[in-house]
């Protein structure tokens, strides 16, 4: 007998010797900080990043080339919601470039951490061993999609910070006018800025929530991050069929460019609220059949 199995209380000495072990607080944070380093250190995360980072440094750079004869950006009510305002104010470029990577690369970005969150560790082998940690498969699960909803908040800020970036580099900064037409400080347009970045981030909990449940359906990481973008793009192409207004507002994206209506004054809240109550939703879903399916699977490899 060990000098462990000496010190231990009876309760806790059966439950060793009956190969449970209870996992502690500081033992489950640890499995999220390794979790997400292991993520974020991956080749495949790292170019999903840079990717999302060099849309807005290639949006700039369009609007600098096509500004430079005097025209203006955006001049024919064409492209992401905010170009035309970029040349008067760098700021609309974090707008801009979150306008235009949340219907698909963001998403995208998110789809593939999510599928790949236990279907990619079934097809390495290596989901097992972390069962045989104590861990539990309740735990395992929610470390998973708490490590997705990090990626979600981290998409995000990689584009506006390049975006605020590029946009203070080619354009000037300072005032700026709301939708609504009134002015308001460079200080307050950033603190906006942070809010709509955060409105971007949670408008993904909802995709987020699905792709951690296709990945629990498949062994294969490709076939899930597959399914899942797969999904995200079939959404989309409904939620622009006129004919299908009635459930539209059902599907998860319907309210993903509410985050426009901070940049009015006053704020509009009303799509704010059904977006976060919708994402919410899809969690809730999407969360317990996740945990349903995960929970009753025979991982023998």
């Amino acid at each position: 007998m060990s000098r462990a199995e000496l010190t231990e209380p009876p309760a806790q000495a059966a439950k060793t010797a009956a190969g449970v072990r209870t996992p502690t607080p500081l033992w489950t944070l640890g499995l999220l900080r390794n979790e997400l380093g292991t993520t974020l250190r991956r080749w495949r995360t790292i170019a999903l990043l840079a990717v999302l980072a060099a849309v807005p440094v290639l949006v700039g750079i369009a609007v600098k080339i096509e500004t430079s004869d005097g025209s203006s950006a955006g001049g024919g009510g064409e492209g992401p919601a905010f170009i035309a305002q970029i040349t008067n104010n760098g700021l609309f470029l974090v707008f801009t470039a979150l306008a235009a990577t949340l219907p698909f690369f963001l998403p995208m970005a998110v789809g593939v951490v999510a599928g790949d969150a236990i279907a990619g560790e079934a097809n390495a082998g290596t989901l097992r061993y972390l069962l045989v940690a104590p861990a539990g498969r309740t735990r395992l699960l929610i470390t998973k999609y708490a490590t997705t909803l990090a990626f979600c908040v981290i998409a995000t800020l990689v584009v506006a910070t390049s975006a605020l970036i590029v946009g203070a580099l080619l354009f000037p900064l300072g005032e700026l006018t709301t939708i609504s037409g009134t002015r308001i400080s460079f200080g307050e347009g950033l603190g906006r800025a942070l809010l709509i970045a955060l409105a971007v981030a949670a408008s993904l909990i909802g995709i987020a929530a699905l792709g951690l449940f296709v990945s629990t359906l498949t062994n294969s990481g490709i076939a899930a991050m597959a399914t899942t973008v797969g999904l995200l793009i079939t959404v989309q192409i409904l939620d622009q069929i006129p004919q299908l207004h009635a459930i539209q507002p059902y599907f998860f994206s319907h309210y993903w460019l509410s985050f426009a209506d901070l940049m009015r004054d006053p704020v509009y809240w009303d799509d704010l609220i059904r977006n976060l109550q919708l994402q919410g939703l899809y969690a809730a879903v999407f969360g317990a059949a996740a945990w349903a399916r995960f929970t009753a699977k025979d991982i023998t490899a």
